[in-house]
């Protein structure tokens, strides 16, 4: 659950990725802003410079033909966060590839030209570099990087040299943004609110880390946050001269975090087009923070000062402030239900820097991210959940207009260049790799082929999109994945994949996590259906789980599985096993009490036991009371209507149970809470506790032992002896 907390600002989003230490979410109940979200910036470090780290060791690949498995998900090398110089010809991304000795992600830089060619290595380096930013003139890419020892800012000619650090300061730095005109960064780093300059933070937490005493102490929530326990700090907007100068705290004393945290970005940050003031998203709620989803757009000077509310009528999300070319408008997102991290994004316009905000295309009952101005200012492009795909789209300004710029696949981090769109797009059968499209349509031509020749070597499943009438005959949508060396004559064990958020969605989408391919590869068939509650399929499908988790979604997976066993007889339908993380571990164990007969096993991965233990040890608590209604002691009969624990007397499914000790979304007690009940039970039950991950698993080694212990559990289950 970010419990949909939906997924962040740039986003790869992986669960099971293995790498990053801080990536967004998909489907975690919660959500974070866009579904456009970049990985984090790494976490704080010791400022003092230190020797470089010894070369990566890559992860192996087999280039001979073979099925598809967990090993092959780690070595691919991931492509994203795009960045097309001024002049629109070259693209500047992101690699990350797995070193698999030190047990993580490692990202480097790369750059290409925009109609194609063989990408070079731009800065290169065993610590982390990433976010790469484009110079205002366009010979320089900026980007962040930990060669120093910590996070700062670097620049390095992008026809290639020796990479120069910009930035200084005494702490890390985490997301930053170059002003148009080239003479100004903005950055965010961690700091002490009251605190007079970074070094007076540097110093604070310096102290922090040299006091023996552990003990901490809160006064009000949040106590811990996703995988981290709180403090005084808070993230910060600062603004310094590229030239050199001190940095200014434009956002000095405010109660919120510049971005928002866990998994907000630069794109929640803008500068205006002429680089006299930025544009940025916060959170000023004081002790309702944990309750509260009021985030609004402020106004600031590069020099500080007060800084203006520009949303205050919208006691909802605002978000993602995107200029025009010609700063004449400010484009944005805005939720218009307070307390609901769900409710469908809307474009609003205004005019800059006086115009009244007003929606753009008010009936596209779509929910989009990424927002993208046109060179002339008369079309905003952005992606979306749409029917199992995740699409560009070009909306009119004028008229509100919508239409598919790329429709299939999942598409993310579109970019402008020149008449064309640059953008990162995937599929249930390939990772991301860059492509180009005509501005206005056409058929994507790639830029990149990153992983070409180890998807070449790949044998993977053959995905086909199916509908059905789901509750009271309702159309459902679903994906059905064939193993792998599929033969028609044979039957195959069932992995019956199940989506968290649990307003999220299993579509088109190569997971790092939750990939089909594992299963299929593996010799399974795998079923996913986007059960009522899901995204992309209009805001009503959507509304509709909240307060209804156990109803119309179980009647939607009772039936979207009988459809498909129905219409491929190749499925086993006798040997079935479900599986599912954050709402998707909800629906496990509600499976578990309401329709366990019909699996052989089933794997729950940090999913919700005890709704009311739930609600009383979450970090977000507007997740769960607008979902049920409000908070636990004013509506427990809501809470407890589909509350698992209530029936635990009727199971006996064989379950495999998976945490992460720092998953604060859900905290681990809710895993223990169901193996204890299986144990006491005498079901056939597996504990698997991960003490160093949080909702997701993101170390290598942890996503190989993750996929090796769920697979062997489906194996034990699913025989045909069984």
């Amino acid at each position: 659950m970010q419990m949909r907390y939906r997924r962040s600002l740039l986003s790869l989003a992986p669960v099971l990725l293995g790498g990053f230490a801080c990536t967004q979410p998909d489907h975690v109940m919660s959500k974070a802003g866009s579904p456009e979200a970049a990985e984090c910036p790494p976490a704080a470090a010791p400022a003092e410079a230190k020797a470089p780290a010894a070369a990566p060791t890559p992860a192996e690949f087999d280039f001979n033909e073979h099925a598809f498995s967990a090993r092959d998900l780690i070595a691919f090398d991931r492509v994203g966060d795009p960045q097309v110089s001024p002049d629109g010809k070259r693209v500047v991304f992101v690699v990350r590839s797995t070193d698999t000795a030190a047990n993580r992600g490692r990202t480097d830089l790369w750059i290409t030209s925009v109609d194609g060619g063989k990408p070079l290595t731009l800065a290169e380096h065993p610590e982390a570099d990433m976010s790469p930013r484009w110079g205002a003139r366009g010979g320089e890419v900026f980007f962040l990087s930990r060669r120093s020892g910590s996070s700062q800012i670097w620049v390095v000619d992008a026809d290639g040299g020796e990479p120069r650090q910009v930035t200084k300061v005494p702490v890390d730095i985490g997301s930053f943004l170059v002003s148009p005109d080239g003479e100004h960064l903005a950055f965010s780093a961690e700091v002490y609110p009251t605190c007079e300059d970074l070094e007076c933070s540097a110093h604070r937490i310096a102290e922090a880390k040299a006091r023996k005493s552990t003990g901490m102490v809160h006064d009000r929530l949040f106590a811990r946050h996703w995988d981290t326990w709180k403090g005084e700090l808070r993230s910060h907007l600062f603004v310094v001269p590229i030239k050199g100068g001190p940095a200014v705290d434009v956002t000095a004393g405010l109660d919120a975090d510049v971005p928002s945290k866990p998994f907000g970005g630069d794109e929640e940050i803008a500068f205006t087009p002429d680089g006299g003031h930025l544009v940025y998203t916060a959170r000023v709620a004081g002790r309702e923070e944990p309750w509260s989803t009021n985030f609004d757009l402020f106004k600031v000077a590069i020099g500080g000062g007060e800084s203006t509310n520009l949303s205050a009528d919208n006691p909802a999300w605002d978000t993602q402030p995107v200029f025009s070319a010609d700063g004449k408008s400010l484009a944005y997102l805005a939720m218009s239900r307070p307390g609901f991290e769900a409710d469908r994004f809307r474009i609003m316009i205004r005019s800059w820097p006086d115009g009244q905000a007003r929606e753009v295309a008010p009936e596209w009952d779509r929910s989009p991210g990424g927002l993208l101005f046109s060179a002339d200012g008369k079309t905003l492009y952005a992606t979306a959940d749409d029917l199992g795909q995740h699409p560009l789209f070009a909306i009119d300004v004028a008229s509100g207009a919508v239409t598919k710029v790329v429709g299939d696949g999942y598409v993310a981090s579109p970019r402008l260049a020149g008449d064309q769109l640059v953008f990162a797009r995937d599929d249930l059968r390939s990772p991301a790799e860059l492509f180009r499209v005509k501005a206005s349509g056409g058929d994507p031509e790639a830029i990149t082929a990153i992983n070409g020749a180890r998807v070449a070597a790949l044998k993977m499943g053959e995905p086909e999109q199916f509908s059905f009438a789901g509750w009271k005959k309702e159309t459902v949508h679903g994906w059905v994945v064939k193993p792998v060396d599929f033969d028609e004559k044979k039957r195959y064990p069932v992995a019956f994949l199940i989506h968290g958020g649990p307003q999220g969605s299993f579509g088109n989408h190569f997971h790092y996590r939750w990939n089909p391919q594992v299963y299929a590869g593996a010799g399974y068939a795998v079923v996913m259906i986007d059960f009522h509650g899901s995204t992309g399929y209009g805001q009503r499908f959507t509304d509709s789980i909240s307060g209804d988790w156990g109803g119309k979604p179980l009647d939607d997976l009772k039936l979207g599985l009988k459809h498909v066993t129905d219409a491929y007889p190749w499925l086993a339908e006798d040997r079935v096993c479900a599986l599912g993380a954050s709402y998707g571990g909800f629906m496990i164990n509600w499976i578990a009490g309401q329709w366990s007969d019909r699996f052989r096993c089933l794997v729950n991965h940090d999913g919700v036991f005890d709704n009311r233990m739930m609600y009383y040890a979450t970090d977000e608590l507007w997740f769960a009371e607008w979902e049920q209604g409000g908070p636990y002691w004013k509506h427990e009969k809501e809470h407890e209507r589909h509350n698992p624990v209530r029936f635990v007397e009727r199971w006996k499914t064989p379950m495999l149970v998976i945490h992460g000790s720092l998953d604060y979304r859900i905290p681990e007690t809710q895993g223990l809470g169901a193996f204890t009940a299986l144990q006491r039970r005498e079901i056939p039950s597996r504990l698997v506790i991960f003490p160093d991950e949080n909702h997701w698993v993101l170390k290598p080694a942890n996503s190989l032992q993750w996929h090796d212990e769920v697979l062997g559990w489906l194996d034990t289950w699913t025989g045909e002896s069984k």
